[in-house]
């Protein structure tokens, strides 16, 4: 099989990162308008109904046993962690709830030896502290301007929780990338997802106006073709190398915050997800990236 160039899993992974960030926008909007809950459900079930048909159609074989496992764990985590983020990022401004989602890698190491048995080197321990102060500036910050009111501490909070459901999952993608094709993994994860969510919609389930409907069919588009964009490079380079290429995602939630909510930046969330990064930087192994061919 030829390889493909060693810096294609890059790009499309940035592509991927952009189009994740246009589809939290929407997502936003949608989670003001109808709750979190009921926008998140919807975008499931229509991007189940997307790519669901394509993965019967091309399919060769039925999932294998291991694939089937990774499937639903990822599905459960991912049901959970969108959820808490997205409720938290109708509480507070986008790219401040992006920055303090960057501390996601650095729980990766801790979950890593946790799960794994990894050791957690002594410089890893230092980054995460550098996190720990780039969270702690962009807290500092949103209290001195006199902003700080409950719902933005809950939202905080939530996108805190999401943080440590999407290291678990940075995790379980690069399993599941590596047992199964990317128009597999985006049925099953969006399939997943609608099935974990939809036994609360007794409870939870709010049927919006017509004005959301184009939203949040827009978003389901959008995660549908980012995760396959990422499905595919996590099967081609290894994950410690693409991660970092997420903060680029920093970048697009000012634009998107900015164009759609008419968010300002303060130099606190510069600040902190500076530190975040930079404690992300000096974490990251320095293995150089090996490409996988499948």
């Amino acid at each position: 099989m030829t390889r493909d160039h060693p810096l294609l899993p890059y790009a499309v992974t940035l592509l991927g990162v952009g189009l994740f960030s246009l589809m939290d926008a929407l997502m936003k909007g949608a989670a003001i308008a109808v709750g979190a809950y009921s926008a998140l459900l919807l975008r499931s079930f229509i991007g189940t109904a997307l790519i669901g048909p394509v993965w019967l159609a091309t399919r060769t074989a039925r999932p294998t046993r291991a694939a089937l496992r990774v499937h639903m764990t990822r599905g459960v985590v991912a049901a959970a962690m969108a959820f808490t983020f997205f409720w938290g990022i109708a509480r507070i401004p986008l790219a401040e709830a992006i920055a303090l989602s960057f501390v996601a890698p650095l729980i990766a190491l801790y979950l890593a030896a946790i799960l794994l048995g990894e050791q957690v080197r002594p410089r890893a321990v230092g980054a995460s502290l550098l996190g720990l102060v780039g969270v702690a500036v962009i807290l500092f910050g949103r209290v001195s301007s006199g902003d700080w009111h409950e719902g933005a501490g809950w939202g905080i909070a939530s996108i805190l929780a999401s943080s440590m459901l999407y290291a678990w999952n940075l995790v379980l993608q690069r399993q599941q990338s590596q047992l199964a094709g990317p128009i597999e993994v985006a049925a099953w994860q969006n399939a997943m997802v609608a099935l974990v969510l939809v036994l609360f919609a007794p409870l939870a389930f709010e049927m919006p106006g017509r004005d959301s409907w184009p939203t949040i069919a827009g978003a389901a588009v959008l995660a549908v073709s980012a995760a396959l964009l990422f499905a595919w490079a996590y099967a081609r380079a290894e994950a410690q190398a693409l991660v970092p290429l997420e903060y680029s995602g920093f970048l697009w939630a000012m634009l998107f915050g900015w164009l759609f909510f008419a968010e300002a930046v303060r130099p606190p969330v510069l600040l902190g997800a500076g530190l975040i990064v930079a404690g992300c930087w000096i974490a990251a192994p320095r293995k150089p990236p090996e490409q996988t061919a499948v």
